[in-house]
């Protein structure tokens, strides 16, 4: 059967894949953002998975606000990297896994979560810098991807409880899955950041990090708390957070297995006015 074996954790800044693109890597202010992912580009050389399904959110790109899926994810064979107003990045198109991603379509939905089927979209920078920030600059990305993307542009958005539950859901999907493939699930977004209003470059590092905390050791606390707390604390685009949960709904503790090991924890701030938080678990 198919497993998961890890989840990856990472904020997906739009100037982060600016600076990767522009060759900044290794300027002053650049400089400590991708020195901490030196590890985690190692990591994934060294357990290069089959598929990664990874959870997003458009940013206005496949979605306009005239109709915004909750859940919604990609069954394409390929995703091309979106023009987000200034151009496409420079980078691969994204290979999908359209067998994999039609089956967990189907297991995810009889157990009662309904998701959007999208057999066709471009996928913007939620998707593909965390893709270079993991990868770097290959000409193929290494490994198929599905995407799954989640409304937390347009309110309502769904609850902490509900994408761990989800995350949970999607685990049993993937291990109902008959070839035998090495999957990873990626959470992305976050972390504490506002864009607009008085509050605008808002970060709270205390948050952020007791949010680290909880995603290893308590992930159905972090479940129950109330949006109004991700935006009284973290700004009101550290929503984007909740999408972390699904990934951790994935793993094997939350079905009665022994508890993740902790195999790379980073966080830095600022990456243009945004904190930027990493983690890497593995499957015991």
């Amino acid at each position: 059967m198919a497993r998961i074996t890890a989840s990856v954790f990472t904020s997906h800044v739009p100037a982060i894949g600016a600076a990767l693109d522009l060759g900044k890597t290794a300027e002053p202010y650049w400089q400590p953002v991708f020195q901490g992912y030196d590890y985690s580009k190692q990591w994934l050389k060294d357990n290069k998975p089959d598929v990664v399904f990874l959870v997003f959110n458009d940013h206005a790109t496949a979605f306009s606000l005239d109709m915004i899926p909750t859940f919604a994810i990609g069954t394409a064979d390929s995703y091309t990297p979106a023009d987000e107003g200034w151009g496409p990045r420079p980078v691969p198109v994204v290979q999908g896994h359209a067998d994999l991603a039609s089956h967990i379509a189907q297991s995810v939905i009889q157990q009662d979560f309904d998701l959007t089927i999208v057999n066709k979209m471009d996928v913007d920078h939620g998707l593909t810098v965390p893709l270079s920030l993991m990868c770097g600059q290959p000409q193929a990305w290494p490994f198929p991807v599905i995407p799954f993307a989640v409304n937390v542009v347009q309110y309502p958005v769904p609850s902490g409880q509900r994408c761990l539950n989800l995350g949970k859901a999607i685990r049993k999907a993937v291990e109902s899955y008959d070839e035998d493939l090495n999957v990873h699930i990626w959470g992305t977004g976050g972390m504490s950041h506002q864009l607009q209003g008085p509050r605008a470059g808002l970060i709270n590092k205390e948050f952020d990090n007791g949010f680290l905390d909880r995603m290893i050791a308590d992930p159905e606390g972090q479940a129950a708390v109330p949006h109004i707390d991700y935006v009284r604390e973290a700004g009101s685009e550290g929503i984007e957070l909740v999408m972390w949960l699904i990934a951790r709904g994935a793993m094997s503790d939350l079905a009665g297995g022994p508890a993740p090991k902790v195999k790379h924890r980073f966080y830095h701030v600022p990456a243009s006015n945004t904190a930027v938080g990493h983690l890497i678990l593995e499957n015991s």
